[in-house]
């Protein structure tokens, strides 16, 4: 049987003039924390990840997350280094956002999270309003990127949106404006497309973030075989390629060496 660890988040802060406990501590809050959790634990395989069970407890607000001891020695690591640092600017985006999303609501409610594992109980990180564990903006330079693959959704009430389901990426949500998609005459839904976007981008380890694409143009995307195109190229080949010889070419690119 797999070795189960634990992960437990106190939130220490109050509701009123009254501190904070189960009792009256919001939903809301509840579900924004169980949703950075997982971001924090299995940030890029969520569909294989283990199970995550959860408590509630006494002690101002007590969340108690259990999992693997594998995945707790990692989480151990990271919190010891966020720690020892004093900076998330080495964690991966979705993690880093995870921790700055626990940072903005400390800041907002005036909470304070108190995060240790089972792995070593008298280690902790405090998250409060005065710590500042934001990414360091000059790391983070705006570029271009190309993205393709399946349009699998367009539209959004307040913010208009497209969702592209990628091979290399997953499904990824770009910004595009609602005039541009009241402009379409055509359905954009689950056809191929190329898409060129703006966004942020790590200058040191080359990540994207996701979560800051903008639309720049819409390319249609036919990965088809065209016979007929490719028969044209090799036609215009040939010329070029008249009076040599293919092995003599070859023999004197490789500088002699015979594979």
């Amino acid at each position: 049987m797999e070795k189960i660890g634990d992960i437990e988040i106190r939130v220490v802060g109050k509701s009123g003039n009254n501190e904070i406990k189960p009792e009256n501590y919001d939903i809301k809050h509840i579900a924004y924390l169980l949703q950075n959790v997982e971001e924090l634990l299995y940030p890029n395989n969520k569909k294989d990840r283990p199970l995550i069970a959860y408590d509630i407890q006494e002690g101002s607000v007590r969340h108690i997350f259990k999992t693997t001891m594998q995945t707790i020695i990692g989480f151990s690591a990271i919190l010891s280094q966020v720690q020892s640092n004093n900076t998330i600017d080495f964690l991966d985006i979705k993690t880093a956002r995870a921790f700055e999303n626990i940072q903005n609501l400390s800041i907002q409610k005036n909470y304070s999270f108190q995060i240790k594992t089972s792995l070593n109980d008298d280690y902790e990180l405090n998250i409060t309003p005065q710590t500042k564990f934001f990414r360091s903006e000059n790391f983070w330079v705006d570029a271009e990127f190309y993205f393709y693959g399946i349009l699998t959704n367009a539209g959004g009430k307040n913010k208009a949106n497209i969702h592209l389901d990628t091979s290399d990426f997953g499904s990824i949500t770009i910004d595009t404006g609602k005039d541009f998609l009241e402009e379409q005459e055509q359905n954009l839904l689950y056809k191929k497309f190329g898409v060129r976007t703006s966004g942020k981008q790590n200058i040191e380890t080359g990540e994207i973030d996701t979560k800051s694409l903008k639309l720049i143009q819409l390319i249609d995307y036919n990965p088809n075989f065209d016979n007929d195109y490719l028969n044209q190229l090799i036609s215009k080949a040939k010329k070029s390629w008249k009076g040599i010889n293919p092995d003599e070419w070859l023999l004197n690119l490789r500088g002699g060496y015979e594979a």
